[in-house]
């Protein structure tokens, strides 16, 4: 496990009892709501492993929705983030799984509006460090502590050479990327963690290339 700086050994600067049920928690949340790219309406939470038998005490709970509302990982409004939810109207279901999973802090997130809705599956793997396991039935690996792009495009040759291309004219420099498809010649997933935030002119470029179905990016 590799960590940038003393603090990420430490842990986040948070609301509490615990980095890996709290801060992590708040962090999935965040990169779901991140993922949405809005407020949702409705979310439905699915805790495993440890998460399942502690969420309430360890106010994972809470902490998930609070990431879901934006707030960070020190905002105190996570303490109340479930009564804030329903009072903005975000309907709210937890549900304890009985699964075994590889990872004990295992979170999978169901959110949505009347537009569309998204699902991913989250770990939290310790001193607030997170890792996106799996987005919309795509497997893949996003650790949310640096900027980042998901792009959605067919599975065609030379897709991903098009869109590096374009980082590479921004010089734009690629720390980690992957690609996931879920079946050969239709939908493929490239997760791509960049060392910089990336201008929404970028994004628009590789919009437009041919086979590239949406975009997204994540702020560090």
């Amino acid at each position: 496990m590799k960590y940038r700086s003393v603090f990420d050994i430490i842990g986040p600067v948070m609301i509490g009892p615990s980095s890996s049920h709290t801060a992590g928690a708040a962090r999935i949340g965040r990169i779901a709501r991140s993922l949405f790219g809005r407020q949702p309406k409705w979310a439905d939470i699915s805790f495993y492993g440890s998460f399942a038998k502690t969420y309430r005490g360890h106010g994972t709970d809470v902490a998930i929705v609070g990431g879901l509302l934006d707030f960070d990982t020190f905002d105190e409004r996570i303490i109340n983030s479930v009564k804030i939810a329903k009072a903005a109207g975000m309907k709210i279901k937890f549900t304890e799984e009985d699964a075994v999973t590889d990872h004990p802090n295992t979170v999978r997130i169901t959110t949505g509006d009347e537009k569309s809705e998204l699902e991913l599956v989250g770990i939290s793997i310790g001193g607030g460090k997170v890792e996106i396991i799996e987005l919309n039935g795509f497997e893949l690996k996003l650790s949310g502590h640096h900027p980042a792009i998901l792009v959605v495009h067919d599975d065609r040759f030379g897709a991903i050479a098009a869109v590096s291309k374009i980082l590479a004219k921004h010089e734009i420099n690629i720390g980690h990327m992957e690609v996931s498809r879920k079946e050969k010649g239709k939908q493929a997933l490239m997760t791509i963690e960049v060392d910089q935030n990336i201008d929404d002119k970028v994004l628009k470029e590789v919009e437009q290339l041919q086979n590239i179905t949406q975009v997204t990016k994540i702020v560090d």
